[in-house]
């Protein structure tokens, strides 16, 4: 575990470890208060104060920071992400595979794989932690929020790295598994290569002129009435790199609220799930070789 994680005062509170927060040498604050206002400004002041009062913000050693503490640049503060009225994901995970080293996981459409802006607790990795207790317990790679299927997570900090060099040196082979429709089905190619880049909004992607950065292979697995079940092998791993690709190809994935064009966010609405599945994960183990196969059981509906 790394040297912050082994000091971090803060246990996991319901599968989620604290957040840190570092308080640079170079600024200076009248307090530590006006600090975390700039700081973290979707937190009003009034509940951050409110928050330390409680306790809830501290130190390396565990001591509460107050409202009125002066700001020591060069120490790091722990508190808990807290989202109000964070919406619930009525679906559930799965584990396929589990030892020592790894675990490997099924995950349904809609849930997040990390915590990051309105999900905290409704996340792949906090609920496994909540089921483990584990706060060494990390995804080794992510996949969209928005699609289904494997996650590959490491369970110890000591040998993380060589996990990871797998995907460094692209010795992982991944399968996904998607329903595609539009004019283009009839004519996709084997192998489809392009230049994908930052797009906007900010969380977009795009297409641009240039040498290629990103590779796919497809297959046709079944057709009929204007759609495709297609199985695709990606070389690279660009983000949205299978959305944005299917959709530059006239044969957008079904139901894809970003591509080709950006749908408004439906909120709470559960009902039309991006067809879009990671099916299979192959690689070889970092220490004897040993190649480990893995499959999701779920099941992309056609309609």
């Amino acid at each position: 575990m790394d040297k912050l994680a082994q000091r971090r005062p803060l246990p996991l509170r319901n599968g989620v470890a604290a957040s840190t927060l570092w308080l640079p040498e170079d600024q200076s604050w009248s307090d530590t208060l006006s600090f975390l206002e700039v700081r973290l400004p979707t937190i009003s002041r009034d509940r951050l104060r409110s928050r330390m009062q409680a306790g809830e913000i501290v130190d390396e050693r565990g001591v509460a920071i107050g409202p009125d503490a002066p700001y020591l640049g060069g120490r790091h503060l722990f508190y808990y992400r807290v989202v109000e009225d964070e919406i619930s994901i009525p679906f559930e995970e799965s584990i396929v595979y589990e030892d020592k080293d790894i675990l490997v996981a099924d995950k349904p459409h809609f849930l997040p794989v990390m915590p990051a802006g309105r999900f905290v607790e409704e996340t792949l990795l906090s609920r496994l932690r909540r089921r483990s207790g584990s706060e060494e317990l990390a995804p080794l790679h992510r996949i969209d929020r928005e699609t289904a299927g494997l996650v590959l997570f490491s369970k110890r900090q000591i040998n993380r790295g060589a996990w990871q060099r797998l995907f460094e040196k692209r010795l992982i082979v991944k399968s996904y598994e998607a329903i595609v429709q539009g004019p283009g089905v009839d004519s996709l190619p084997a192998v489809y290569e392009s230049r994908i880049v930052k797009g906007e909004p900010f969380f977009r992607m795009k297409e641009v002129e240039g040498d290629a950065n990103s590779q796919v292979s497809i297959e046709i697995i079944h057709q009929a009435e204007g759609k495709a079940m297609v199985r695709l092998r990606p070389i690279t791993g660009r983000k949205h790199q299978l959305r944005v690709q299917m959709a530059a190809l006239g044969a957008p994935i079904l139901n894809d609220p970003f591509y080709p064009d950006l749908i408004p966010d439906k909120g709470d609405d559960f009902s039309a799930p991006l067809r879009l599945l990671a099916k299979s994960l192959e690689l070889p183990h970092p220490e004897n070789g040993r190649i480990l196969r893995f499959q999701s059981a779920r099941q992309l509906e056609r309609g």
